[in-house]
């Protein structure tokens, strides 16, 4: 097990090889798996992300509760293409795998259903332009699956442990760490990758609309491919960033078991809590849940207010 990214990076160091491998080799060893077929079911993993991405973009229907659906497919046609077609594009593959887990699709979860769309935004948006073979894809997973252990170990990649930042959070990281390592950035660029993606997405909480993992989070998928590749450009130009990523990722977990339980995937604050997100619960009939949710996770503590009491 690989503990935190000092770890990681005196392993591969000492051993001569390089983190995607290291990755790899523990793979191996913990689960007794061929190598062969390690890399396989990497490479089927990428498979249902391009799937995933696909239906969402060609599926015009709403999800069940009508909350999303076709919004990827009309940021590709009517998108004014600000930043030009590939920013664009990254943007609606985050929110087309989303759509396609919401109305229950396959998707790959990395590391989490809920964010699940932004390793596959980045990663196959960015692979035709910079030249990424599939085989180099897959080394690059094993660096993104590198760094999602870590954080998981150190801190949490689930909202109900510590709110949005640990599951898109954790999903950007891991995405700008991968795309990194691919463009050849060094062990202390990958580093800064991760820790400047983190800091950007401090203290996000997880606050689902009717307790559906659809809005905020398709959006916020789409945010956090942003960031992703803003903070591999950064690390990649020489920037740096004073405090250690093991010291950031610990920030993360203290910040997350610190969060109020509203803000936790509970969807009894925030954006769920607002008139508007408290119609839409009606109208989706999850009104009830999210009133025994309030009765059994606040404990006494109260929801959030909006407006005259």
């Amino acid at each position: 097990m690989i503990r935190s990214f000092a770890d990681w990076f005196e392993q591969a160091d000492s051993g001569g090889i390089g983190l995607a491998e290291l990755v790899e080799q523990r793979e191996v060893k913990e689960t007794g798996v061929p190598r062969e077929a390690v890399r396989k079911r990497i490479g089927d993993a990428l498979d249902v992300m391009r799937h995933a991405v696909e239906e969402g973009l060609e599926e015009t229907g709403t999800s069940p509760s009508g909350l999303t659906g076709g919004r990827s497919g009309r940021l590709v046609s009517d998108g004014p293409r600000l930043l030009g077609e590939n920013f664009t594009a990254m943007l609606s593959r985050a929110i087309a795998t989303l759509e396609t887990n919401a109305r229950m699709g396959l998707i790959m979860a990395t590391p989490t259903a809920g964010a699940a769309g932004v390793v596959p935004a980045v990663l196959l948006t960015l692979a035709p332009e910079r030249g990424w073979s599939d085989d180099r894809l897959v080394d690059a997973m094993l660096v993104a699956g590198g760094t999602g252990i870590i954080i998981a170990e150190r801190a949490s990649i689930a909202g109900a442990g510590g709110g949005c930042q640990a599951e898109t959070g954790s999903a950007a990281a891991m995405a700008a760490a991968a795309v990194t390592w691919l463009e050849g950035g060094d062990n202390e660029q990958v580093a800064t990758a991760v820790a400047l993606t983190i800091q950007g997405m401090l203290g996000l909480i997880c606050d689902p609309v009717a307790g559906l993992v659809e809005i905020p989070c398709a959006y916020r998928n789409a945010s956090a491919a942003v960031n992703a590749v803003a903070s591999a450009e950064m690390a990649l130009a020489g920037l740096d960033f004073p405090i250690p990523v093991d010291q950031v990722v610990d920030v993360m977990g203290d910040v997350g078991t610190k969060m109020d339980v509203r803000f936790r995937e509970t969807a009894l604050g925030g954006l769920a809590a607002t008139p508007a997100g408290q119609e839409i619960a009606a109208r989706a009939g999850m009104t009830e849940l999210v009133q025994l949710q309030r009765k059994g996770r606040t404990r006494g503590e109260g929801s959030a207010r909006f407006g005259p009491s």
